[in-house]
């Protein structure tokens, strides 16, 4: 029983049922509310003004009145003035959006506690909680102590966290609170929160789960935009900081080869939710395994940005070269395995459609494509870097032909790595999972309207699947996978995110960041035709500031007045009260841009403001 009449209850008792003994008529206990009633005529307003003070602080002279409203301008104002300083000169609308988009990562700053020893053995005053907890995969993270304010993904819904996308929240934090992302950037990477093999939690009902190990990027990333902005050589103590939580997870990631000897790297489903034909967390029930593309791809992505971070820090410190000589051994044998069969037999490339397939590798040895074109199969893009003359002149093991020379000789022929790897163009050196060839071929699907390329940005699934669905059948498991540009069509992953078809934010920064990386090291020697068998050929440059534009105009209003994202609701695209309100959706329907999914303030959608920041720098691409 209660020790007291009066519980938490008791101000929905006293609200919503009337029972006025369910209140405390003393007016004192742990919990208090404030209740304003009035009746609002049609038409009419209501304003409820309240200010805080100290206990035992005088009550202002006039703490309602025109100073109350001033002070809201003033700070208002503030606000204003400092967006124009973050970035002068922008449009009204664009202005909106932008300061939408960053206004919503603040207010997404929400506490969250969780103690994950107290929820296993229970309070010492309460009942003692099931035995079972003790089984589960949570029960491995007891060490886990969350008592921090985080940038979560969506603050309508109840606190959370989400490792994957805190780290676009931190990218896009930096823009106007780089002292943020950088906190926020590491917090999950903090001792109370990593596992002890250094694994870093995913979110909350499921914390093993591995996501895209983009930490890394995210760190580089924070890094160079604040010392952009501030003119400046940069934060080195952040980055060596950084660094060395990052080593410590970048172990536990490179003991993830997968099951099957392959030296390839599993995932699971690695952020994309319902991506596959198949549930890839799972082995088949025949026991065939799915080889997925796009784990090696995030690995060799992962070592491309510790290099870079190494690169940078060696700059002012030298021994940092011998950490460089680490990440560039690992990225070539990454490189060599996703590229060349082998003793494996067989290669997630497939040269008869030109792209990147997950591939089915049954007990019998014996392999076959799942030939369904996705963003994983575009995830090899992600692992690109260049370096200019002086720094290979400084650290010799960049050029890779010269420093991997051995690795050449004890090949009896010639390698994938002469042909591919240590090419030099415009005086950069570049590194890369794929080839000039390759890049071409993908980008012919990644630009084609009838594939990937919507109004609104790259769709994660390719249309083609809309009227030719694709079905496999393996044993006693058979599934199909069609094109759906909004909400899932299967219940994998719990149904409430879908990636056969719309677009994502996040997926595409990274593309487009990346398509700029091999456009720095290109320049208007490659071109592409965008869209394809349009007859418009651009550089990738170009291209990556035309997906840029799309993906703003999700938000932007077009030459009729409405936001793509708002669909055909008439109230949110006309009422004056309602038109200028931008939400920031999970994801958007992949032909018209709707937003689809978790609404108000999905935090990585925020990185739409990052695109705005460079479409202003670059009007003209």
């Amino acid at each position: 029983p209660n020790s007291t009449p009066f519980q938490k209850d008791g101000f929905h008792r006293f609200l919503i049922e009337g029972e006025q003994g369910a209140i405390n008529p003393a007016e004192e206990g742990t919990k208090a509310a404030a209740l304003f009633q009035s009746t609002v005529a049609p038409g009419d307003t209501w304003t409820v003004e309240l200010r805080l003070r100290a206990v035992g602080e005088p009550t202002a002279a006039e703490p309602f009145g025109p100073g109350f409203d001033a002070l809201f301008a003033a700070r208002d104002q503030e606000w204003q003035s400092y967006m124009e300083q973050c970035l002068p000169g922008l449009s009204q609308d664009d202005r909106l959006i932008h300061n939408s988009a960053l206004a919503g990562l603040l207010w997404c700053k929400k506490y969250y506690g969780w103690s994950v020893l107290r929820w296993l053995e229970g309070d010492p005053t309460q009942p003692a909680p099931p035995g079972g907890r003790n089984h589960t995969e949570t029960a491995d993270w007891r060490r886990l102590h969350a008592h921090d304010i985080i940038a979560m993904p969506d603050a309508w819904e109840y606190p959370y966290f989400c490792q994957w996308d805190l780290m676009f929240h931190a990218v896009s934090f930096a823009i106007v609170d780089p002292a943020t992302a950088k906190q926020q950037s590491m917090l999950l990477r903090s001792p109370h929160y990593t596992a002890p093999n250094a694994q870093t939690p995913a979110y909350e009902w499921a914390l093993s789960d591995p996501n895209p190990p983009i930490g890394a990027w995210a760190v580089m990333r924070i890094f160079q935009i604040e010392r952009k902005q501030a003119d400046a050589n940069g934060d080195l103590p952040f980055l060596r900081a950084a660094l060395r939580k990052l080593l410590l997870e970048y172990g536990w990631w490179a003991n993830r080869n997968d099951r099957s000897g392959d030296n390839l790297f599993e995932g699971g489903f690695l952020g994309l939710d319902n991506i596959a034909v198949f549930d890839r967390r799972f082995p088949l029930s025949d026991g065939s395994r799915i080889q997925q593309c796009d784990g090696t791809a995030w690995m060799a992505s992962l070592s491309l940005n510790l290099l870079n971070i190494a690169v940078e820090l060696s700059r002012e410190e030298p021994e940092y070269a011998d950490m460089c000589e680490r990440f560039v051994y690992d990225f070539i044998q990454l490189a060599v395995t996703l590229n060349v069969p082998a003793t494996r037999g067989y290669l997630n490339w497939d040269e008869e459609d030109g792209f990147y397939y997950d591939v089915i590798k049954r007990p019998d040895g014996s392999t076959d494509y799942l030939r369904t074109r996705s963003v994983s199969g575009l995830i090899p893009l992600l692992a690109v870097a260049s370096y200019d003359v002086e720094t290979v002149e400084r650290l010799p093991v960049l050029d890779v032909l010269k420093s991997m020379a051995w690795f050449v000789h004890e090949r009896t022929s010639p390698t994938w790595l002469q042909a591919n790897l240590g090419h030099w163009h415009n005086d950069r050196l570049l590194f890369t999972l794929v080839p000039k060839d390759r890049l071409r071929r993908i980008c012919e699907r990644l630009f084609d309207e009838d594939e990937f390329l919507s109004p609104y940005g790259i769709r994660a699934l390719s249309k083609v699947y809309e009227a030719n669905p694709y079905r496999y059948t393996e044993g006693s498991d058979s599934e199909v996978l069609s094109y759906s540009p909004a909400d899932s069509p299967v219940a994998m992953f719990g149904g409430n995110s879908n990636w056969r078809g719309p677009v994502w934010m996040p997926i595409n920064f990274l593309l487009i960041e990346s398509l700029q990386k091999f456009a720095h090291f290109y320049g208007d020697s490659f071109k592409v035709e965008f869209p394809t068998r349009s007859g418009n050929w651009i550089s990738l440059w170009d291209a990556s500031l035309q997906l840029e534009k799309r993906l703003v105009g999700l938000f932007r209003r077009d030459a009729s007045g409405r936001r793509a994202f708002n669909g055909d609701v008439e109230l949110f695209q006309n009422d004056p009260h309602w038109r200028d309100l931008i939400l920031f959706n999970e994801y958007f329907h992949g032909d018209n841009g709707r937003g689809v999914g978790a609404s108000h303030q999905t935090g990585w959608t925020a990185v739409v403001a990052k695109m705005i920041n460079q479409l202003h720098r670059y009007p003209t691409g």
